[in-house]
């Protein structure tokens, strides 16, 4: 019973993170109008401080200081930094460019990124149905780039950045909420320098009004909120729920952009969706099939 109750958590913190990350666009889109690296200098700020808050609060903060003082892990935590800032930055952008359709088929694309990169930097092996995933994903930006003649460099810049995020994280074995505070701490000095030296009218907080300043201040825990639910899902479920239910997130940042913001979304860019999402149901079918596979295999051997 305590396992099913464990589950059910899981599942409900897993649905509930990606609802957050789905739906996060109409939260940047309120800041319509303020330039993009200005919001992300409030990202990382805010999540920064309330990163070391609730650290303090779960009694992790030595835990933070301890990994301040490796300089191994620093120096791999100063790479994530880069990766996952520059991956907030293009994605804020997206989304006051009126270019969340190709943020959304950028995260959609990123698990397949993820396992092309393991196969070219970390060895392994893709089986034939992977392969197959690949190459559709790869058809699928083929023919984006024969129709609209330009590769669709926001989606694979998201996707890529993403991808060698989780695999430069790989190295730095840290929890997800003390990296988070580290890779935040790398970026405090030029977020505040830009907000300093900013001609920016919004840059500084007293020409703004009290509601624009508390919508900055949001950047913090929607930026963390999600991520705590992440960590307990991915605690209580099993890899693949979580792979399913990571689709959450670009499907509804494709019908926001759609529905909501009204994005182009004519036959070819259909059609660019569709071999991509003929891909993902392949690479889904295919860990399927292995997970049943190995469950299998440990019946036999007990």
């Amino acid at each position: 019973m305590r396992n099913h109750d464990s589950a059910a958590t899981g599942l409900l913190a897993g649905i509930a993170a990606f609802l957050f990350w789905g739906l996060a666009p109409l939260y940047f889109k309120l800041l319509d109008g303020i330039p993009s690296t200005e919001i992300l200098a409030h990202r990382s700020i805010w999540a920064l401080a309330l990163a070391l808050i609730i650290l303090a609060l779960i009694g992790k903060l030595g835990d933070f200081r301890t990994t301040l003082h490796d300089g191994k892990k620093m120096r791999t935590l100063a790479l994530s930094a880069l990766l996952i800032g520059s991956n907030w930055l293009v994605f804020i952008w997206a989304i006051t460019n009126q270019h969340l359709l190709d943020a959304s088929l950028g995260y959609y694309i990123n698990p397949l990124i993820t396992v092309l990169l393991g196969v070219l930097v970390l060895g392994e092996r893709l089986r034939r149905l992977q392969w197959v995933a690949v190459g559709l994903a790869a058809v699928g930006i083929g023919w984006y780039l024969w129709q609209f003649g330009r590769l669709p460099l926001v989606a694979l810049f998201l996707a890529l950045s993403f991808g060698f995020y989780g695999l430069v994280r790989k190295r730095a074995p840290v929890d997800s909420l003390t990296g988070l505070a580290v890779e935040t701490l790398y970026m405090l000095p030029l977020a505040l320098a830009y907000l300093a030296w900013s001609a920016s009218p919004s840059s500084n907080p007293l020409n703004n009004s009290w509601q624009l300043n508390g919508l900055l201040l949001l950047a913090g825990p929607i930026t963390l909120t999600p991520l705590l639910l992440f960590n307990i899902a991915a605690r209580r479920l099993n890899l693949s729920t979580v792979g399913f239910l990571q689709y959450i997130a670009p499907t509804l940042q494709l019908l926001v952009a759609v529905m909501l913001f009204h994005e182009p979304f004519d036959r070819n860019t259909l059609l660019t969706f569709a071999f991509v999402w003929f891909g993902l149901l392949l690479y889904t079918l295919d860990a399927l099939a292995q997970r049943r596979k190995l469950r299998l295999q440990r019946k036999t051997a007990i």
